[in-house]
């Protein structure tokens, strides 16, 4: 018996001296540390996971506002498609699809608040994205290019009422070579600028909104249209999905040809009359 009320009184002076120490922790951390614990009530309920868009390609029924170099691109994306090819995509061969691309949302999207930054979550080829929004401005140095791009934004209370209810980002920085769903290119130069307001529906929370401004050189003006994306009925939903694009990828890449690996192992056409790879480095071997 005594030695469960020693084993107790010691368990009580343990609890006490670690509640000691973190009350001096605290007591003694900056302001700034202690600022950093967020008040979620101001911030719109994104929690859950969303699914992706039912806008797949950029835009419909709108003539895409091409420049007559890009028109001329994205007809033979398309006309190298009708023979096989895959055109100016990349992301066949496992390159990221980029920004603003990515926002179609390949794979079930999360999005979690921190004080400083907004994280995207998608998993999916690189997709996940860091939103700035601690008040910085865009980085002096040289910044390497990234398929998602460096992207900086600000909540806003647009109603008034003391919750934030819009999140306004901006994307620049933002690597190539990309497209906008597979066929619409992006100028070549990459200095494509993004622009987003991402809200939740007013009607149904369970709605979130994605409106996106194209700013590129391939296009005569900037571009804007709207994601929908439904909220999953599932309130925890179980993050299983994994996405790891070069297992058994078939596709090859030998100069500036594609190929296709049959199921049997061997290289095959991907086109009509497609010529055989070029063999200069290997040497004949005789019967």
């Amino acid at each position: 018996m005594n030695g469960h009320l020693v084993k107790l009184h010691h368990c009580r002076w343990s609890i006490g001296v670690i509640a000691l120490i973190l009350g001096i922790a605290l007591a003694e951390a900056p302001s700034g540390a202690r600022a950093q614990i967020i008040d979620m009530g101001k911030y719109p309920d994104i929690s859950g996971g969303w699914a992706r868009s039912e806008v797949y390609a950029w835009a419909r029924g709108e003539k895409p506002p091409l420049t007559p170099q890009y028109q001329a691109v994205y007809e033979a994306n398309i006309a190298d498609r009708a023979t096989g090819g895959q055109g100016f995509d990349a992301m066949y061969r496992c390159l990221p699809p980029g920004m603003p691309r990515q926002m179609h949302v390949y794979a079930p999207m999360e999005i979690v608040i921190t004080p400083k930054t907004t994280y995207i979550l998608i998993d999916h080829i690189h997709d996940d994205r860091r939103i700035y929004t601690d008040g910085r401005d865009w980085p002096e140095e040289d910044v390497d290019p990234v398929f998602s791009g460096y992207s900086v934004g600000k909540w806003l209370d647009e109603d008034g009422d003391g919750k934030y209810d819009v999140l306004e980002v901006e994307t620049r920085l933002i690597k190539g070579p990309r497209t906008l769903d597979g066929l619409l290119p992006t100028h070549k130069d990459n200095r494509s600028i993004v622009k987003e307001r991402i809200y939740l529906d007013k009607a149904n929370p369970d709605i979130l909104h994605d409106q996106i401004t194209l700013i590129d050189h391939a296009y005569t003006r900037p571009w804007t249209i709207t994601k929908n994306y439904p909220r999953y009925k599932n309130p925890a939903p179980i993050w299983w999905h994994e996405e790891v694009c070069a297992e058994n990828n078939v596709h090859v890449n030998v100069g500036k040809e594609d190929y296709y690996v049959s199921s049997d192992g061997f290289l095959m056409p991907v086109k009509k009359d497609q010529a055989p790879p070029d063999l200069r480095y290997f040497r004949p071997i005789g019967k």
